[in-house]
């Protein structure tokens, strides 16, 4: 299996076995998960706010093991285009054809 580095500080959505999450960010973590104050060294975990933009609940907290991440997507830099996402959004479910000749 070849090596792949995954910059925590990048990641701006998870894909976990219910869909796609957006992530605020800069609040993606890696690290040893424990359900329990005290109850010593963890599995290997994650963590991260979700950017939900309809939820009552704003930034919701989502954890778990890191064996259930699918995959991850990554930016250059999640702080270089704060934008880019919601415009991607907003393109995404625009319902008028595009533009761009045929």
């Amino acid at each position: 299996m070849s090596g792949t580095t995954v910059n925590p500080a990048t990641v701006v959505a998870v894909l976990l076995a219910d869909g796609w999450h957006r992530v605020v960010p800069g609040s993606f973590w890696v690290g040893a998960l424990s359900f329990e104050a005290g109850a010593g060294p963890g599995t290997p975990g994650f963590r991260f706010e979700q950017a939900e933009t309809g939820s009552p609940y704003r930034p919701a907290t989502l954890a778990g093991p890191l064996r259930s991440i699918i995959a991850v997507r990554q930016v250059r830099s999640a702080t270089r285009y704060p934008g880019e996402l919601s415009r991607l959004d907003r393109q995404a479910s625009d319902p008028r054809p595009s533009q761009a000749a045929a």
